[in-house]
């Protein structure tokens, strides 16, 4: 069965680059009709919060994104120790005590022999006495574990076929001198025993696949597949890393942006296919292919997502929103004639309050001077409320009669005193809203 994964650390909030990842995970599992683990990345018990377990379950809750299992490896940390010792049987883990000056001077050192800044192993060679005393010195060491100089190769499912030779990468650390276990060895040990059987997640980790492999395989396991999505940057190719903490997913929904709209960017940016707007999870799953991803930069720009979502709404039915509909004060009678009308003209559903705001309290009037005579003798014209789906042409045709003013010179100067703005919606579909006409007043 397939299998996959998204592991946030709960260190901050989801942003666009993670849900980059999450979706894609969650789409090949729920594609093959398979199993999608939520995975909580929490040996860190200092940076780790739960009010940030809590956003990641709302945000993904929110996207739809439901997952069939939950884990957290702060409650496996006995089977990260297990592997660890296994490793140390096998002697594939070595204890080492360098502290970070002494190690950025070796980099510095090799860089400027022309040798690649990888570590030297000098740890292999410390004696058990050396090491007791460096214990004493320093503290516990920290855990590498030692790879095997050889090219390590996979087909990733977006980058092809990917070779990496081991010798130019530094034995990773996967456990610290505080004991702390690490991702690459607490991902190792999870994916195996939970049947991972496909990892998607950024470029920047194609070293780190590497790594795991081995570390895989020589716990007796064998690799998942994986595929290696291109990094996003801004809508300039400038890096997004900068930008991250203004798009987390969260301040995306608070600026009105709808799932639908998001998933559907998401699951196409990147790919040889367009953007097509979906309406449901089941379109979206059904359009998704991993093999279309490219490797190259990916420019992603906020601005796309507001079309987007005001191409969905635009589809959706009063029963959709009717709850926001009444939460704004809309009487029930006038409400789904309101969103009929609004819905047309909004970008995110926050825009409906200015359109209930002109409906119930009326406009500022927007009158040119040219226009004030011809105004104040059509709103003289104009009956008494409540207004009905006739209203506006009825009272046009009065007004057109009797000042002999047509097109663009009749209606506008209209709609502008009615409504403080020159564009809105059909004026006969807004006319049976209006509450008010303060133009009405101000014309008298």
């Amino acid at each position: 069965m397939t299998t996959t994964r998204f592991a946030p650390s709960p260190t901050g909030y989801i942003h666009v680059g993670n849900l980059r990842t999450a979706l894609m995970n969650w789409l090949i599992a729920r594609k093959a009709g398979g199993t999608f683990i939520l995975r909580i990345d929490d040996t860190d018990p200092e940076r780790s919060r739960q009010e940030y377990v809590d956003a990641i379950r709302e945000d993904l809750e929110w996207l739809g994104l439901t997952w069939d299992r939950e884990e957290r490896q702060s409650e496996r940390l006995d089977r990260y120790a297990e592997a660890a010792d296994r490793l140390r049987a096998i002697g594939r883990f070595y204890e080492a005590f360098e502290t970070p000056t002494e190690l950025d001077l070796k980099r510095k050192k090799q860089l400027n022999m022309g040798r690649p800044p990888v570590y030297d192993r000098a740890a292999l060679k410390l004696t058990e006495a050396e090491k007791e005393k460096l214990r004493a010195e320093r503290g516990n060491g920290v855990w590498r574990f030692k790879l095997d100089h050889e090219r390590i190769e996979w087909t990733d499912g977006i980058l092809g076929e990917v070779s990496i030779d081991a010798a130019s990468v530094s034995d990773p650390v996967l456990i610290r001198g505080d004991g702390q276990v690490l991702y690459t060895l607490a991902s190792v040990v999870d994916d195996m025993e939970m049947g991972v059987t496909d990892v998607v997640r950024g470029s920047d980790h194609v070293t780190n696949t590497a790594t795991q492999i081995q570390i895989i395989r020589a716990l007796g396991g064998t690799p998942p597949r994986f595929a290696h999505h291109s990094l996003l940057t801004g809508p300039q190719g400038e890096p997004l890393s900068k930008r991250l903490g203004t798009l987390a997913l969260r301040e995306l929904r608070e600026q009105g942006v709808q799932p639908m709209a998001l998933l559907s960017l998401m699951a196409r940016l990147g790919s040889s296919d367009p953007v097509v707007l979906r309406t449901d999870m089941a379109e979206l799953i059904e359009g998704f292919d991993i093999s279309r991803f490219g490797a190259a930069p990916t420019r992603f720009d906020v601005n796309d997502l507001f079309p987007l979502t005001a191409r969905y709404l635009q589809g959706l039915p009063f029963a959709a929103v009717r709850d926001e509909v009444l939460a704004l004060g809309v009487p029930e009678e006038l409400a789904e004639r309101f969103w009929l009308v609004a819905r047309e003209n909004i970008t995110t559903l926050n825009d409906l309050e200015k359109w209930w705001a002109l409906c119930r309290d009326g406009a500022e009037p927007l009158i040119d001077e040219a226009d004030r005579d011809f105004v104040e003798q059509a709103l003289a014209l104009l009956p008494e409320g409540p207004f009905d789906d006739d209203t506006w042409a009825e009272w046009t045709a009065a007004v057109k009669a009797a000042t002999g003013r047509k097109g663009k010179a009749l209606f506008m100067p209209l709609r502008k005193a009615l409504t403080g703005m020159e564009r809105g919606p059909e004026m006969g579909a807004l006319m049976p809203l209006l509450q008010v006409v303060r133009a009405r007043d101000k014309g008298r």
